[in-house]
């Protein structure tokens, strides 16, 4: 995270904690499947096909739906050119909207727009056509905290390690918002995440065009 400017730090952590919001949501609405931590659905895939039971089809259409946000939203930004940023958000936003507007109907469309809605906005973020700040997991960027860590203790940086402290704990003070949340509004605390979507899109309006499609800024 280094090369990102302190508006692109604020930036990823707003993202961070949306995606622990949506994230919290759709883990209490699934009953231990995730909208965004697809690490975790791989698994529960894995024991289903296992155990030969219904959550592997479950956790497989989540995955898909995740895949499926990643690459549309890839798509757009490239289109989007030096506009990635805002044209991806712009995306992410109406794929919540989409899903807070099915908050009261039955079926599994719901969660897979979330799925898709967090897998675009992996695209937020790019260098060299990579991600280059994934703010829908943390593995990462607990694994670059350890090393940054160990960096700092044999004389490097002394606070190269606090971008990814904070983008965990972005994270995870939207996972608790959003659990908090959904005890009283259930699914319908979509909304306050399409919300928060929204100021940050605004936001990066407000940082303006940030460079082109395959280049981080």
């Amino acid at each position: 995270m280094g090369a990102h400017p302190l508006p692109r730090y604020a930036l990823a952590f707003g993202l961070a904690a949306l995606a622990g919001m949506v994230d919290a949501l759709g883990l209490l609405k699934l009953g231990g499947l995730f909208v965004s931590f697809m690490s975790g659905n791989s698994t529960r895939m894995a024991v289903g096909i296992a155990g030969g039971t219904a959550v592997a089809g479950m956790a497989m259409g989540l995955i898909g739906a995740f895949v499926g946000g990643v690459f549309g939203g890839a798509v757009i930004g490239r289109l989007a050119g030096r506009w990635r940023k805002q044209a991806v958000l712009a995306t992410v936003l109406g794929m919540l909207i989409l899903a807070a507007l099915s908050a009261d109907h039955p079926g599994d469309a719901i969660t897979f727009l979330m799925a898709a809605a967090m897998g675009a906005v992996n695209n937020v973020f790019q260098r060299d056509g990579e991600v280059s700040i994934g703010v829908t997991y943390m593995t990462g960027a607990l694994v670059k905290l350890g090393q940054s860590l160990a960096v700092a203790l044999t004389g490097g940086p002394r606070f190269g390690w606090l971008p990814h402290l904070l983008l965990w704990l972005s994270l995870v003070l939207g996972a608790v918002i959003g659990a908090a949340l959904f005890m009283v509004l259930d699914l319908s605390a979509l909304w306050v995440a399409c919300g928060w979507c929204a100021a940050l899109w605004g936001f990066s309006l407000y940082l303006g065009p940030l460079g082109g499609t395959v280049t981080a800024r």
